[in-house]
């Protein structure tokens, strides 16, 4: 094993250092940050037989173009539809490949989806902050957004060619508009007309949205009382709601505490699916109890874990693939047998 470096030749805003998250320090302030879609950051890295906290680097529409200046390592990416070239060669979005010197890498949006991964198969060297390399995109602490220029080091770097190929993408996520919250905690301080809009009534995405939350757009939600409120402890996924009458979703910088009140919460098992969302998309709220809401966090947890597990097996090398491959009736082209 030996190490490899990568150097930056462009980098978009919020392109940055993320792990598992800071956690347990929001009682000092501190939120926990970390992947703003943290199933796709976990597949990206199990898929390379990485823990799935490792830290990798969170890609946002701005895009990112790397060059891999000495040795040699695979990498995986995942994450939203996001367009894929090594070296003038169409990869996709969801895969693990090689990266060797002198290729180039260039990962920028596509279709759909706001974030994706890129995850090494070796050590990537960034500075921590309070024991993490996740990024705080306000503070700039933690692995820190990359730069124009900047050299990325990963050490022990390895070549992994049983792993290479597709990565499976979860099939067990909603694929609707529909994203499921818990009402409160202040719902109490809304108009009856306004509850009944966020309930009924669609909303959409706009562009003031960054990794400390999301505003929308859609129907007013009056207040039937207080504006502001004794600050609070607040959570990734709040729906706090300014005098204005347009709500929030707070994401993964969201800040800690805070005065607005908060008309619902969204449930953990959608958070990354609203993350995945881009300006101009339409969102219903869909309200469920918390018993609902703790029961579908548990079947997600299920599902995620099967998944996760299916995505860090190993596929084998290629002459590994071909031993397991009928040949007599056909011939391997692209992975696929041709009659």
């Amino acid at each position: 094993m030996t190490d490899a470096a990568l150097r930056v030749s462009f980098a978009g805003p919020l392109v940055t250092f993320q792990d598992g998250g800071r956690h347990g320090q929001m009682r000092f302030g501190v939120s926990a940050s970390g992947p703003m879609d943290r199933l796709s950051a976990s597949a990206a890295n199990v898929a390379l037989g990485n823990m799935p906290e490792a830290t990798l680097i969170e890609i946002s529409m701005g895009g990112l173009v790397l060059e891999c200046t000495s040795g040699a390592l695979s990498v995986a990416v995942a994450g939203g539809d996001f367009a894929v070239e090594r070296s003038g060669e169409t990869l996709s979005g969801w895969s693990v490949f090689a990266l060797e010197q002198g290729d180039k890498l260039s990962i920028r949006p596509a279709k759909s989806g706001s974030w994706t991964y890129l995850a090494f198969a070796g050590s990537v060297e960034a500075t921590t902050w309070l024991g993490s390399a996740s990024t705080h995109s306000t503070s700039g602490f933690g692995g820190g957004q990359l730069t124009t220029g900047q050299d990325i080091k990963v050490a022990n770097a390895r070549i992994h060619e049983d792993r290479h190929g597709s990565i499976e993408r979860p099939s067990f996520l909603p694929e609707t508009e529909e994203i499921r919250v818990v009402l409160g905690p202040q719902d109490l301080h809304f108009s009856k007309a306004a509850l009944a809009a966020f309930q009924s009534q669609p909303f959409a995405l706009t562009s003031a949205f960054d990794r400390m939350g999301v505003r929308l757009s859609g129907p007013e939600l009056s207040l039937n009382g207080a504006l502001s409120i004794p600050s609070e402890a607040i959570t990734r996924g709040s729906i706090q709601v300014a005098g204005d009458g347009v709500p929030t979703v707070l994401l993964a910088d969201h800040q800690t505490t805070g005065g607005y009140p908060k008309i619902a919460t969204v449930i953990s098992g959608d958070i990354d699916r609203i993350s995945q969302m881009r300006a101009g998309n339409p969102v219903r709220f869909v309200p469920v109890s918390p018993q609902e809401a703790i029961q579908i966090t548990r079947e997600t947890a299920m599902h995620t874990d099967t998944y996760l597990a299916a995505v860090s097996e190993p596929k084998g090398t290629l002459a590994q693939r071909l031993m397991r491959t009928n040949l007599i009736s056909g011939a391997i082209a692209d992975d696929e047998i041709t009659e």
